[in-house]
């Protein structure tokens, strides 16, 4: 099988490289950054002008699209988020349609759904989280989506593994902590109570990914392990004891202080992990498809690959800008992750 993979050098990108090599499936990636001198990799910024004339060239002839590409928190100098992910979704979309892909996988996220206070099926409403650029447009992405033939949708959770630890890290991470400090059991973690979390390793998505492809099946499929992470535990993995803050006290922090520059947390992720629902995976399971990660270990792994400041390249490239410098008023405000003020 001929598979072309956009974002084939991200998070998720990465994973399924390594588990459609080990299938034995031919892989094109196509990402704005790609290693030198590569055969198997197309440079292609989706959402410039000319990006479907280039995709168009790199699908034609292939069995599957696998659409990845997805802008969370570009940094400075790189395309707008909305560019990259709406704009860049309709020309992949399009390109796939000129090519005569038969069949299109693209990722969605467990943030485009409405919240609830139950786990939800694939057929729960795709409202997204008020607040959330993120779900916000992975909305938009799933409307753009609706009704289209030979077009599967799969919805993971929050997606980790050890070579993401260095991206991540700058999303999250306030400059003023030391990544050595992640995970040390004397580091308070101020978490709300009532939070609930799930968490899949990168190549379980990858290979629920696989899968799909296998049965060329169609539609959306959530993607997931169990059980959820309390609060308790995921302060205990990420730090080494729970520091109740107020839900109310800690968003009311993170929007001065992510304008300052102080940290990189935009209120808008504090208001999605807080609403995002709970999956139920019955329909990926029914294709035979488990998890081998435990989330506890995967998101263990994870921390541990901080503290360590691994990475790969590209994305996952550790950063190699001094903490300090990336402080500073509105270096973080260019982009802005949500609505909320």
């Amino acid at each position: 099988m001929r598979v072309v993979v956009t974002g084939a050098s991200g998070n998720v990108g990465t994973a399924l490289r390594r588990v459609l090599a080990d299938a034995g499936d031919s892989v094109v990636g196509i990402a704005r950054r790609i290693p030198a001198g590569s055969p198997d990799w197309v440079s292609c910024d989706l959402g410039a002008p000319a990006a479907e004339v280039v995709l168009t060239r790199a699908f034609t002839g292939a069995d599957a699209v696998v659409h990845l590409a997805w802008a969370i928190q570009p940094a400075r100098g790189e395309p707008d988020m909305r560019r990259t992910n709406i704009t860049g979704s309709a020309h992949v979309l399009r390109a796939a349609r000129r090519a005569g892909v038969p069949h299109v996988v693209v990722a969605s996220s467990v943030g485009a759904y409405t919240p609830s206070s139950v786990p939800v099926d694939e057929e729960w409403p795709c409202g997204g989280v008020p607040g959330s650029a993120y779900s916000k447009q992975k909305a938009e992405l799933e409307r753009m989506l609706s009704g289209r033939p030979g077009i599967a949708v799969v919805r993971p959770c929050a997606v980790v593994q050890p070579d993401a630890g260095g991206e991540i890290a700058r999303w999250v991470l306030s400059p003023l902590l030391p990544v050595g400090m992640v995970g040390r059991r004397w580091l308070p973690m101020p978490l709300w109570r009532g939070l609930r979390a799930q968490v899949v390793h990168a190549e379980d998505v990858a290979r629920a990914i696989r899968v799909v492809l296998a049965h060329r099946a169609e539609g959306a499929f959530n993607v997931a392990a169990d059980p959820p992470l309390s609060t308790r535990e995921l302060a205990s993995v990420f730090g080494g004891f729970l520091l109740p803050v107020p839900f109310a006290v800690l968003r009311a922090v993170a929007w001065p202080t992510w304008r300052l520059g102080v940290q990189p947390l935009h209120p808008g992720w504090l208001r999605l992990a807080d609403q995002a629902a709970l999956m139920d995976c019955t329909r990926m399971r029914a294709l035979g498809w488990e998890p081998r990660h435990p989330p506890r270990e995967a998101l263990a792994e994870f921390v541990a690959a901080i503290a360590e400041g691994r990475g790969t390249w590209g994305p996952l490239a550790p950063c190699h800008v001094g903490r300090w410098r990336r402080l500073g008023f509105g270096r973080p405000a260019y982009q802005s992750q949500g609505d909320v003020r």
